[in-house]
């Protein structure tokens, strides 16, 4: 993958039909999350077995799909109640190399105060 850190990472909180293409999930992006799927963040999706992503980003020139299949296991769930609606770009690796994020605490300290 080539976001770099500074990418905001927006998931979708439910589950998605993974027939979607680049249209489809751009629709999603625009008209339910509220966000330009042009505006060069990454938006996450995942199907309701989670056993199947798919990254949808901008590239400069064009939508771009990143689509990751397991053969065994699931993706821990990113719609439950308590999973945030956005990642870094860490989280989201982490994620698709089969971490649970259990407890997650923010990858990024507080701003430091005298």
């Amino acid at each position: 993958m080539i976001w770099d850190q500074r990418v905001e990472v927006h998931v979708f909180n439910q589950p998605t039909d993974m027939r979607k293409s680049h249209d489809g999930l751009a629709a999603v992006c625009r008209n339910v999350m509220g966000h330009n799927p042009l505006s060069g963040q990454v938006f996450v999706f995942m199907n309701k077995r989670r056993d199947r992503v798919e990254a949808l980003f901008w590239d400069g020139s064009g939508l771009c799909l990143y689509y990751k299949r397991l053969e065994a296991g699931q993706f821990t769930n990113l719609w439950r109640r308590d999973s945030p609606s956005r990642l870094s770009t860490m989280e989201l690796r982490l994620i698709l190399e089969g971490a649970r994020l259990e407890g997650k605490l923010p990858l990024t300290p507080a701003e430091f105060k005298l």
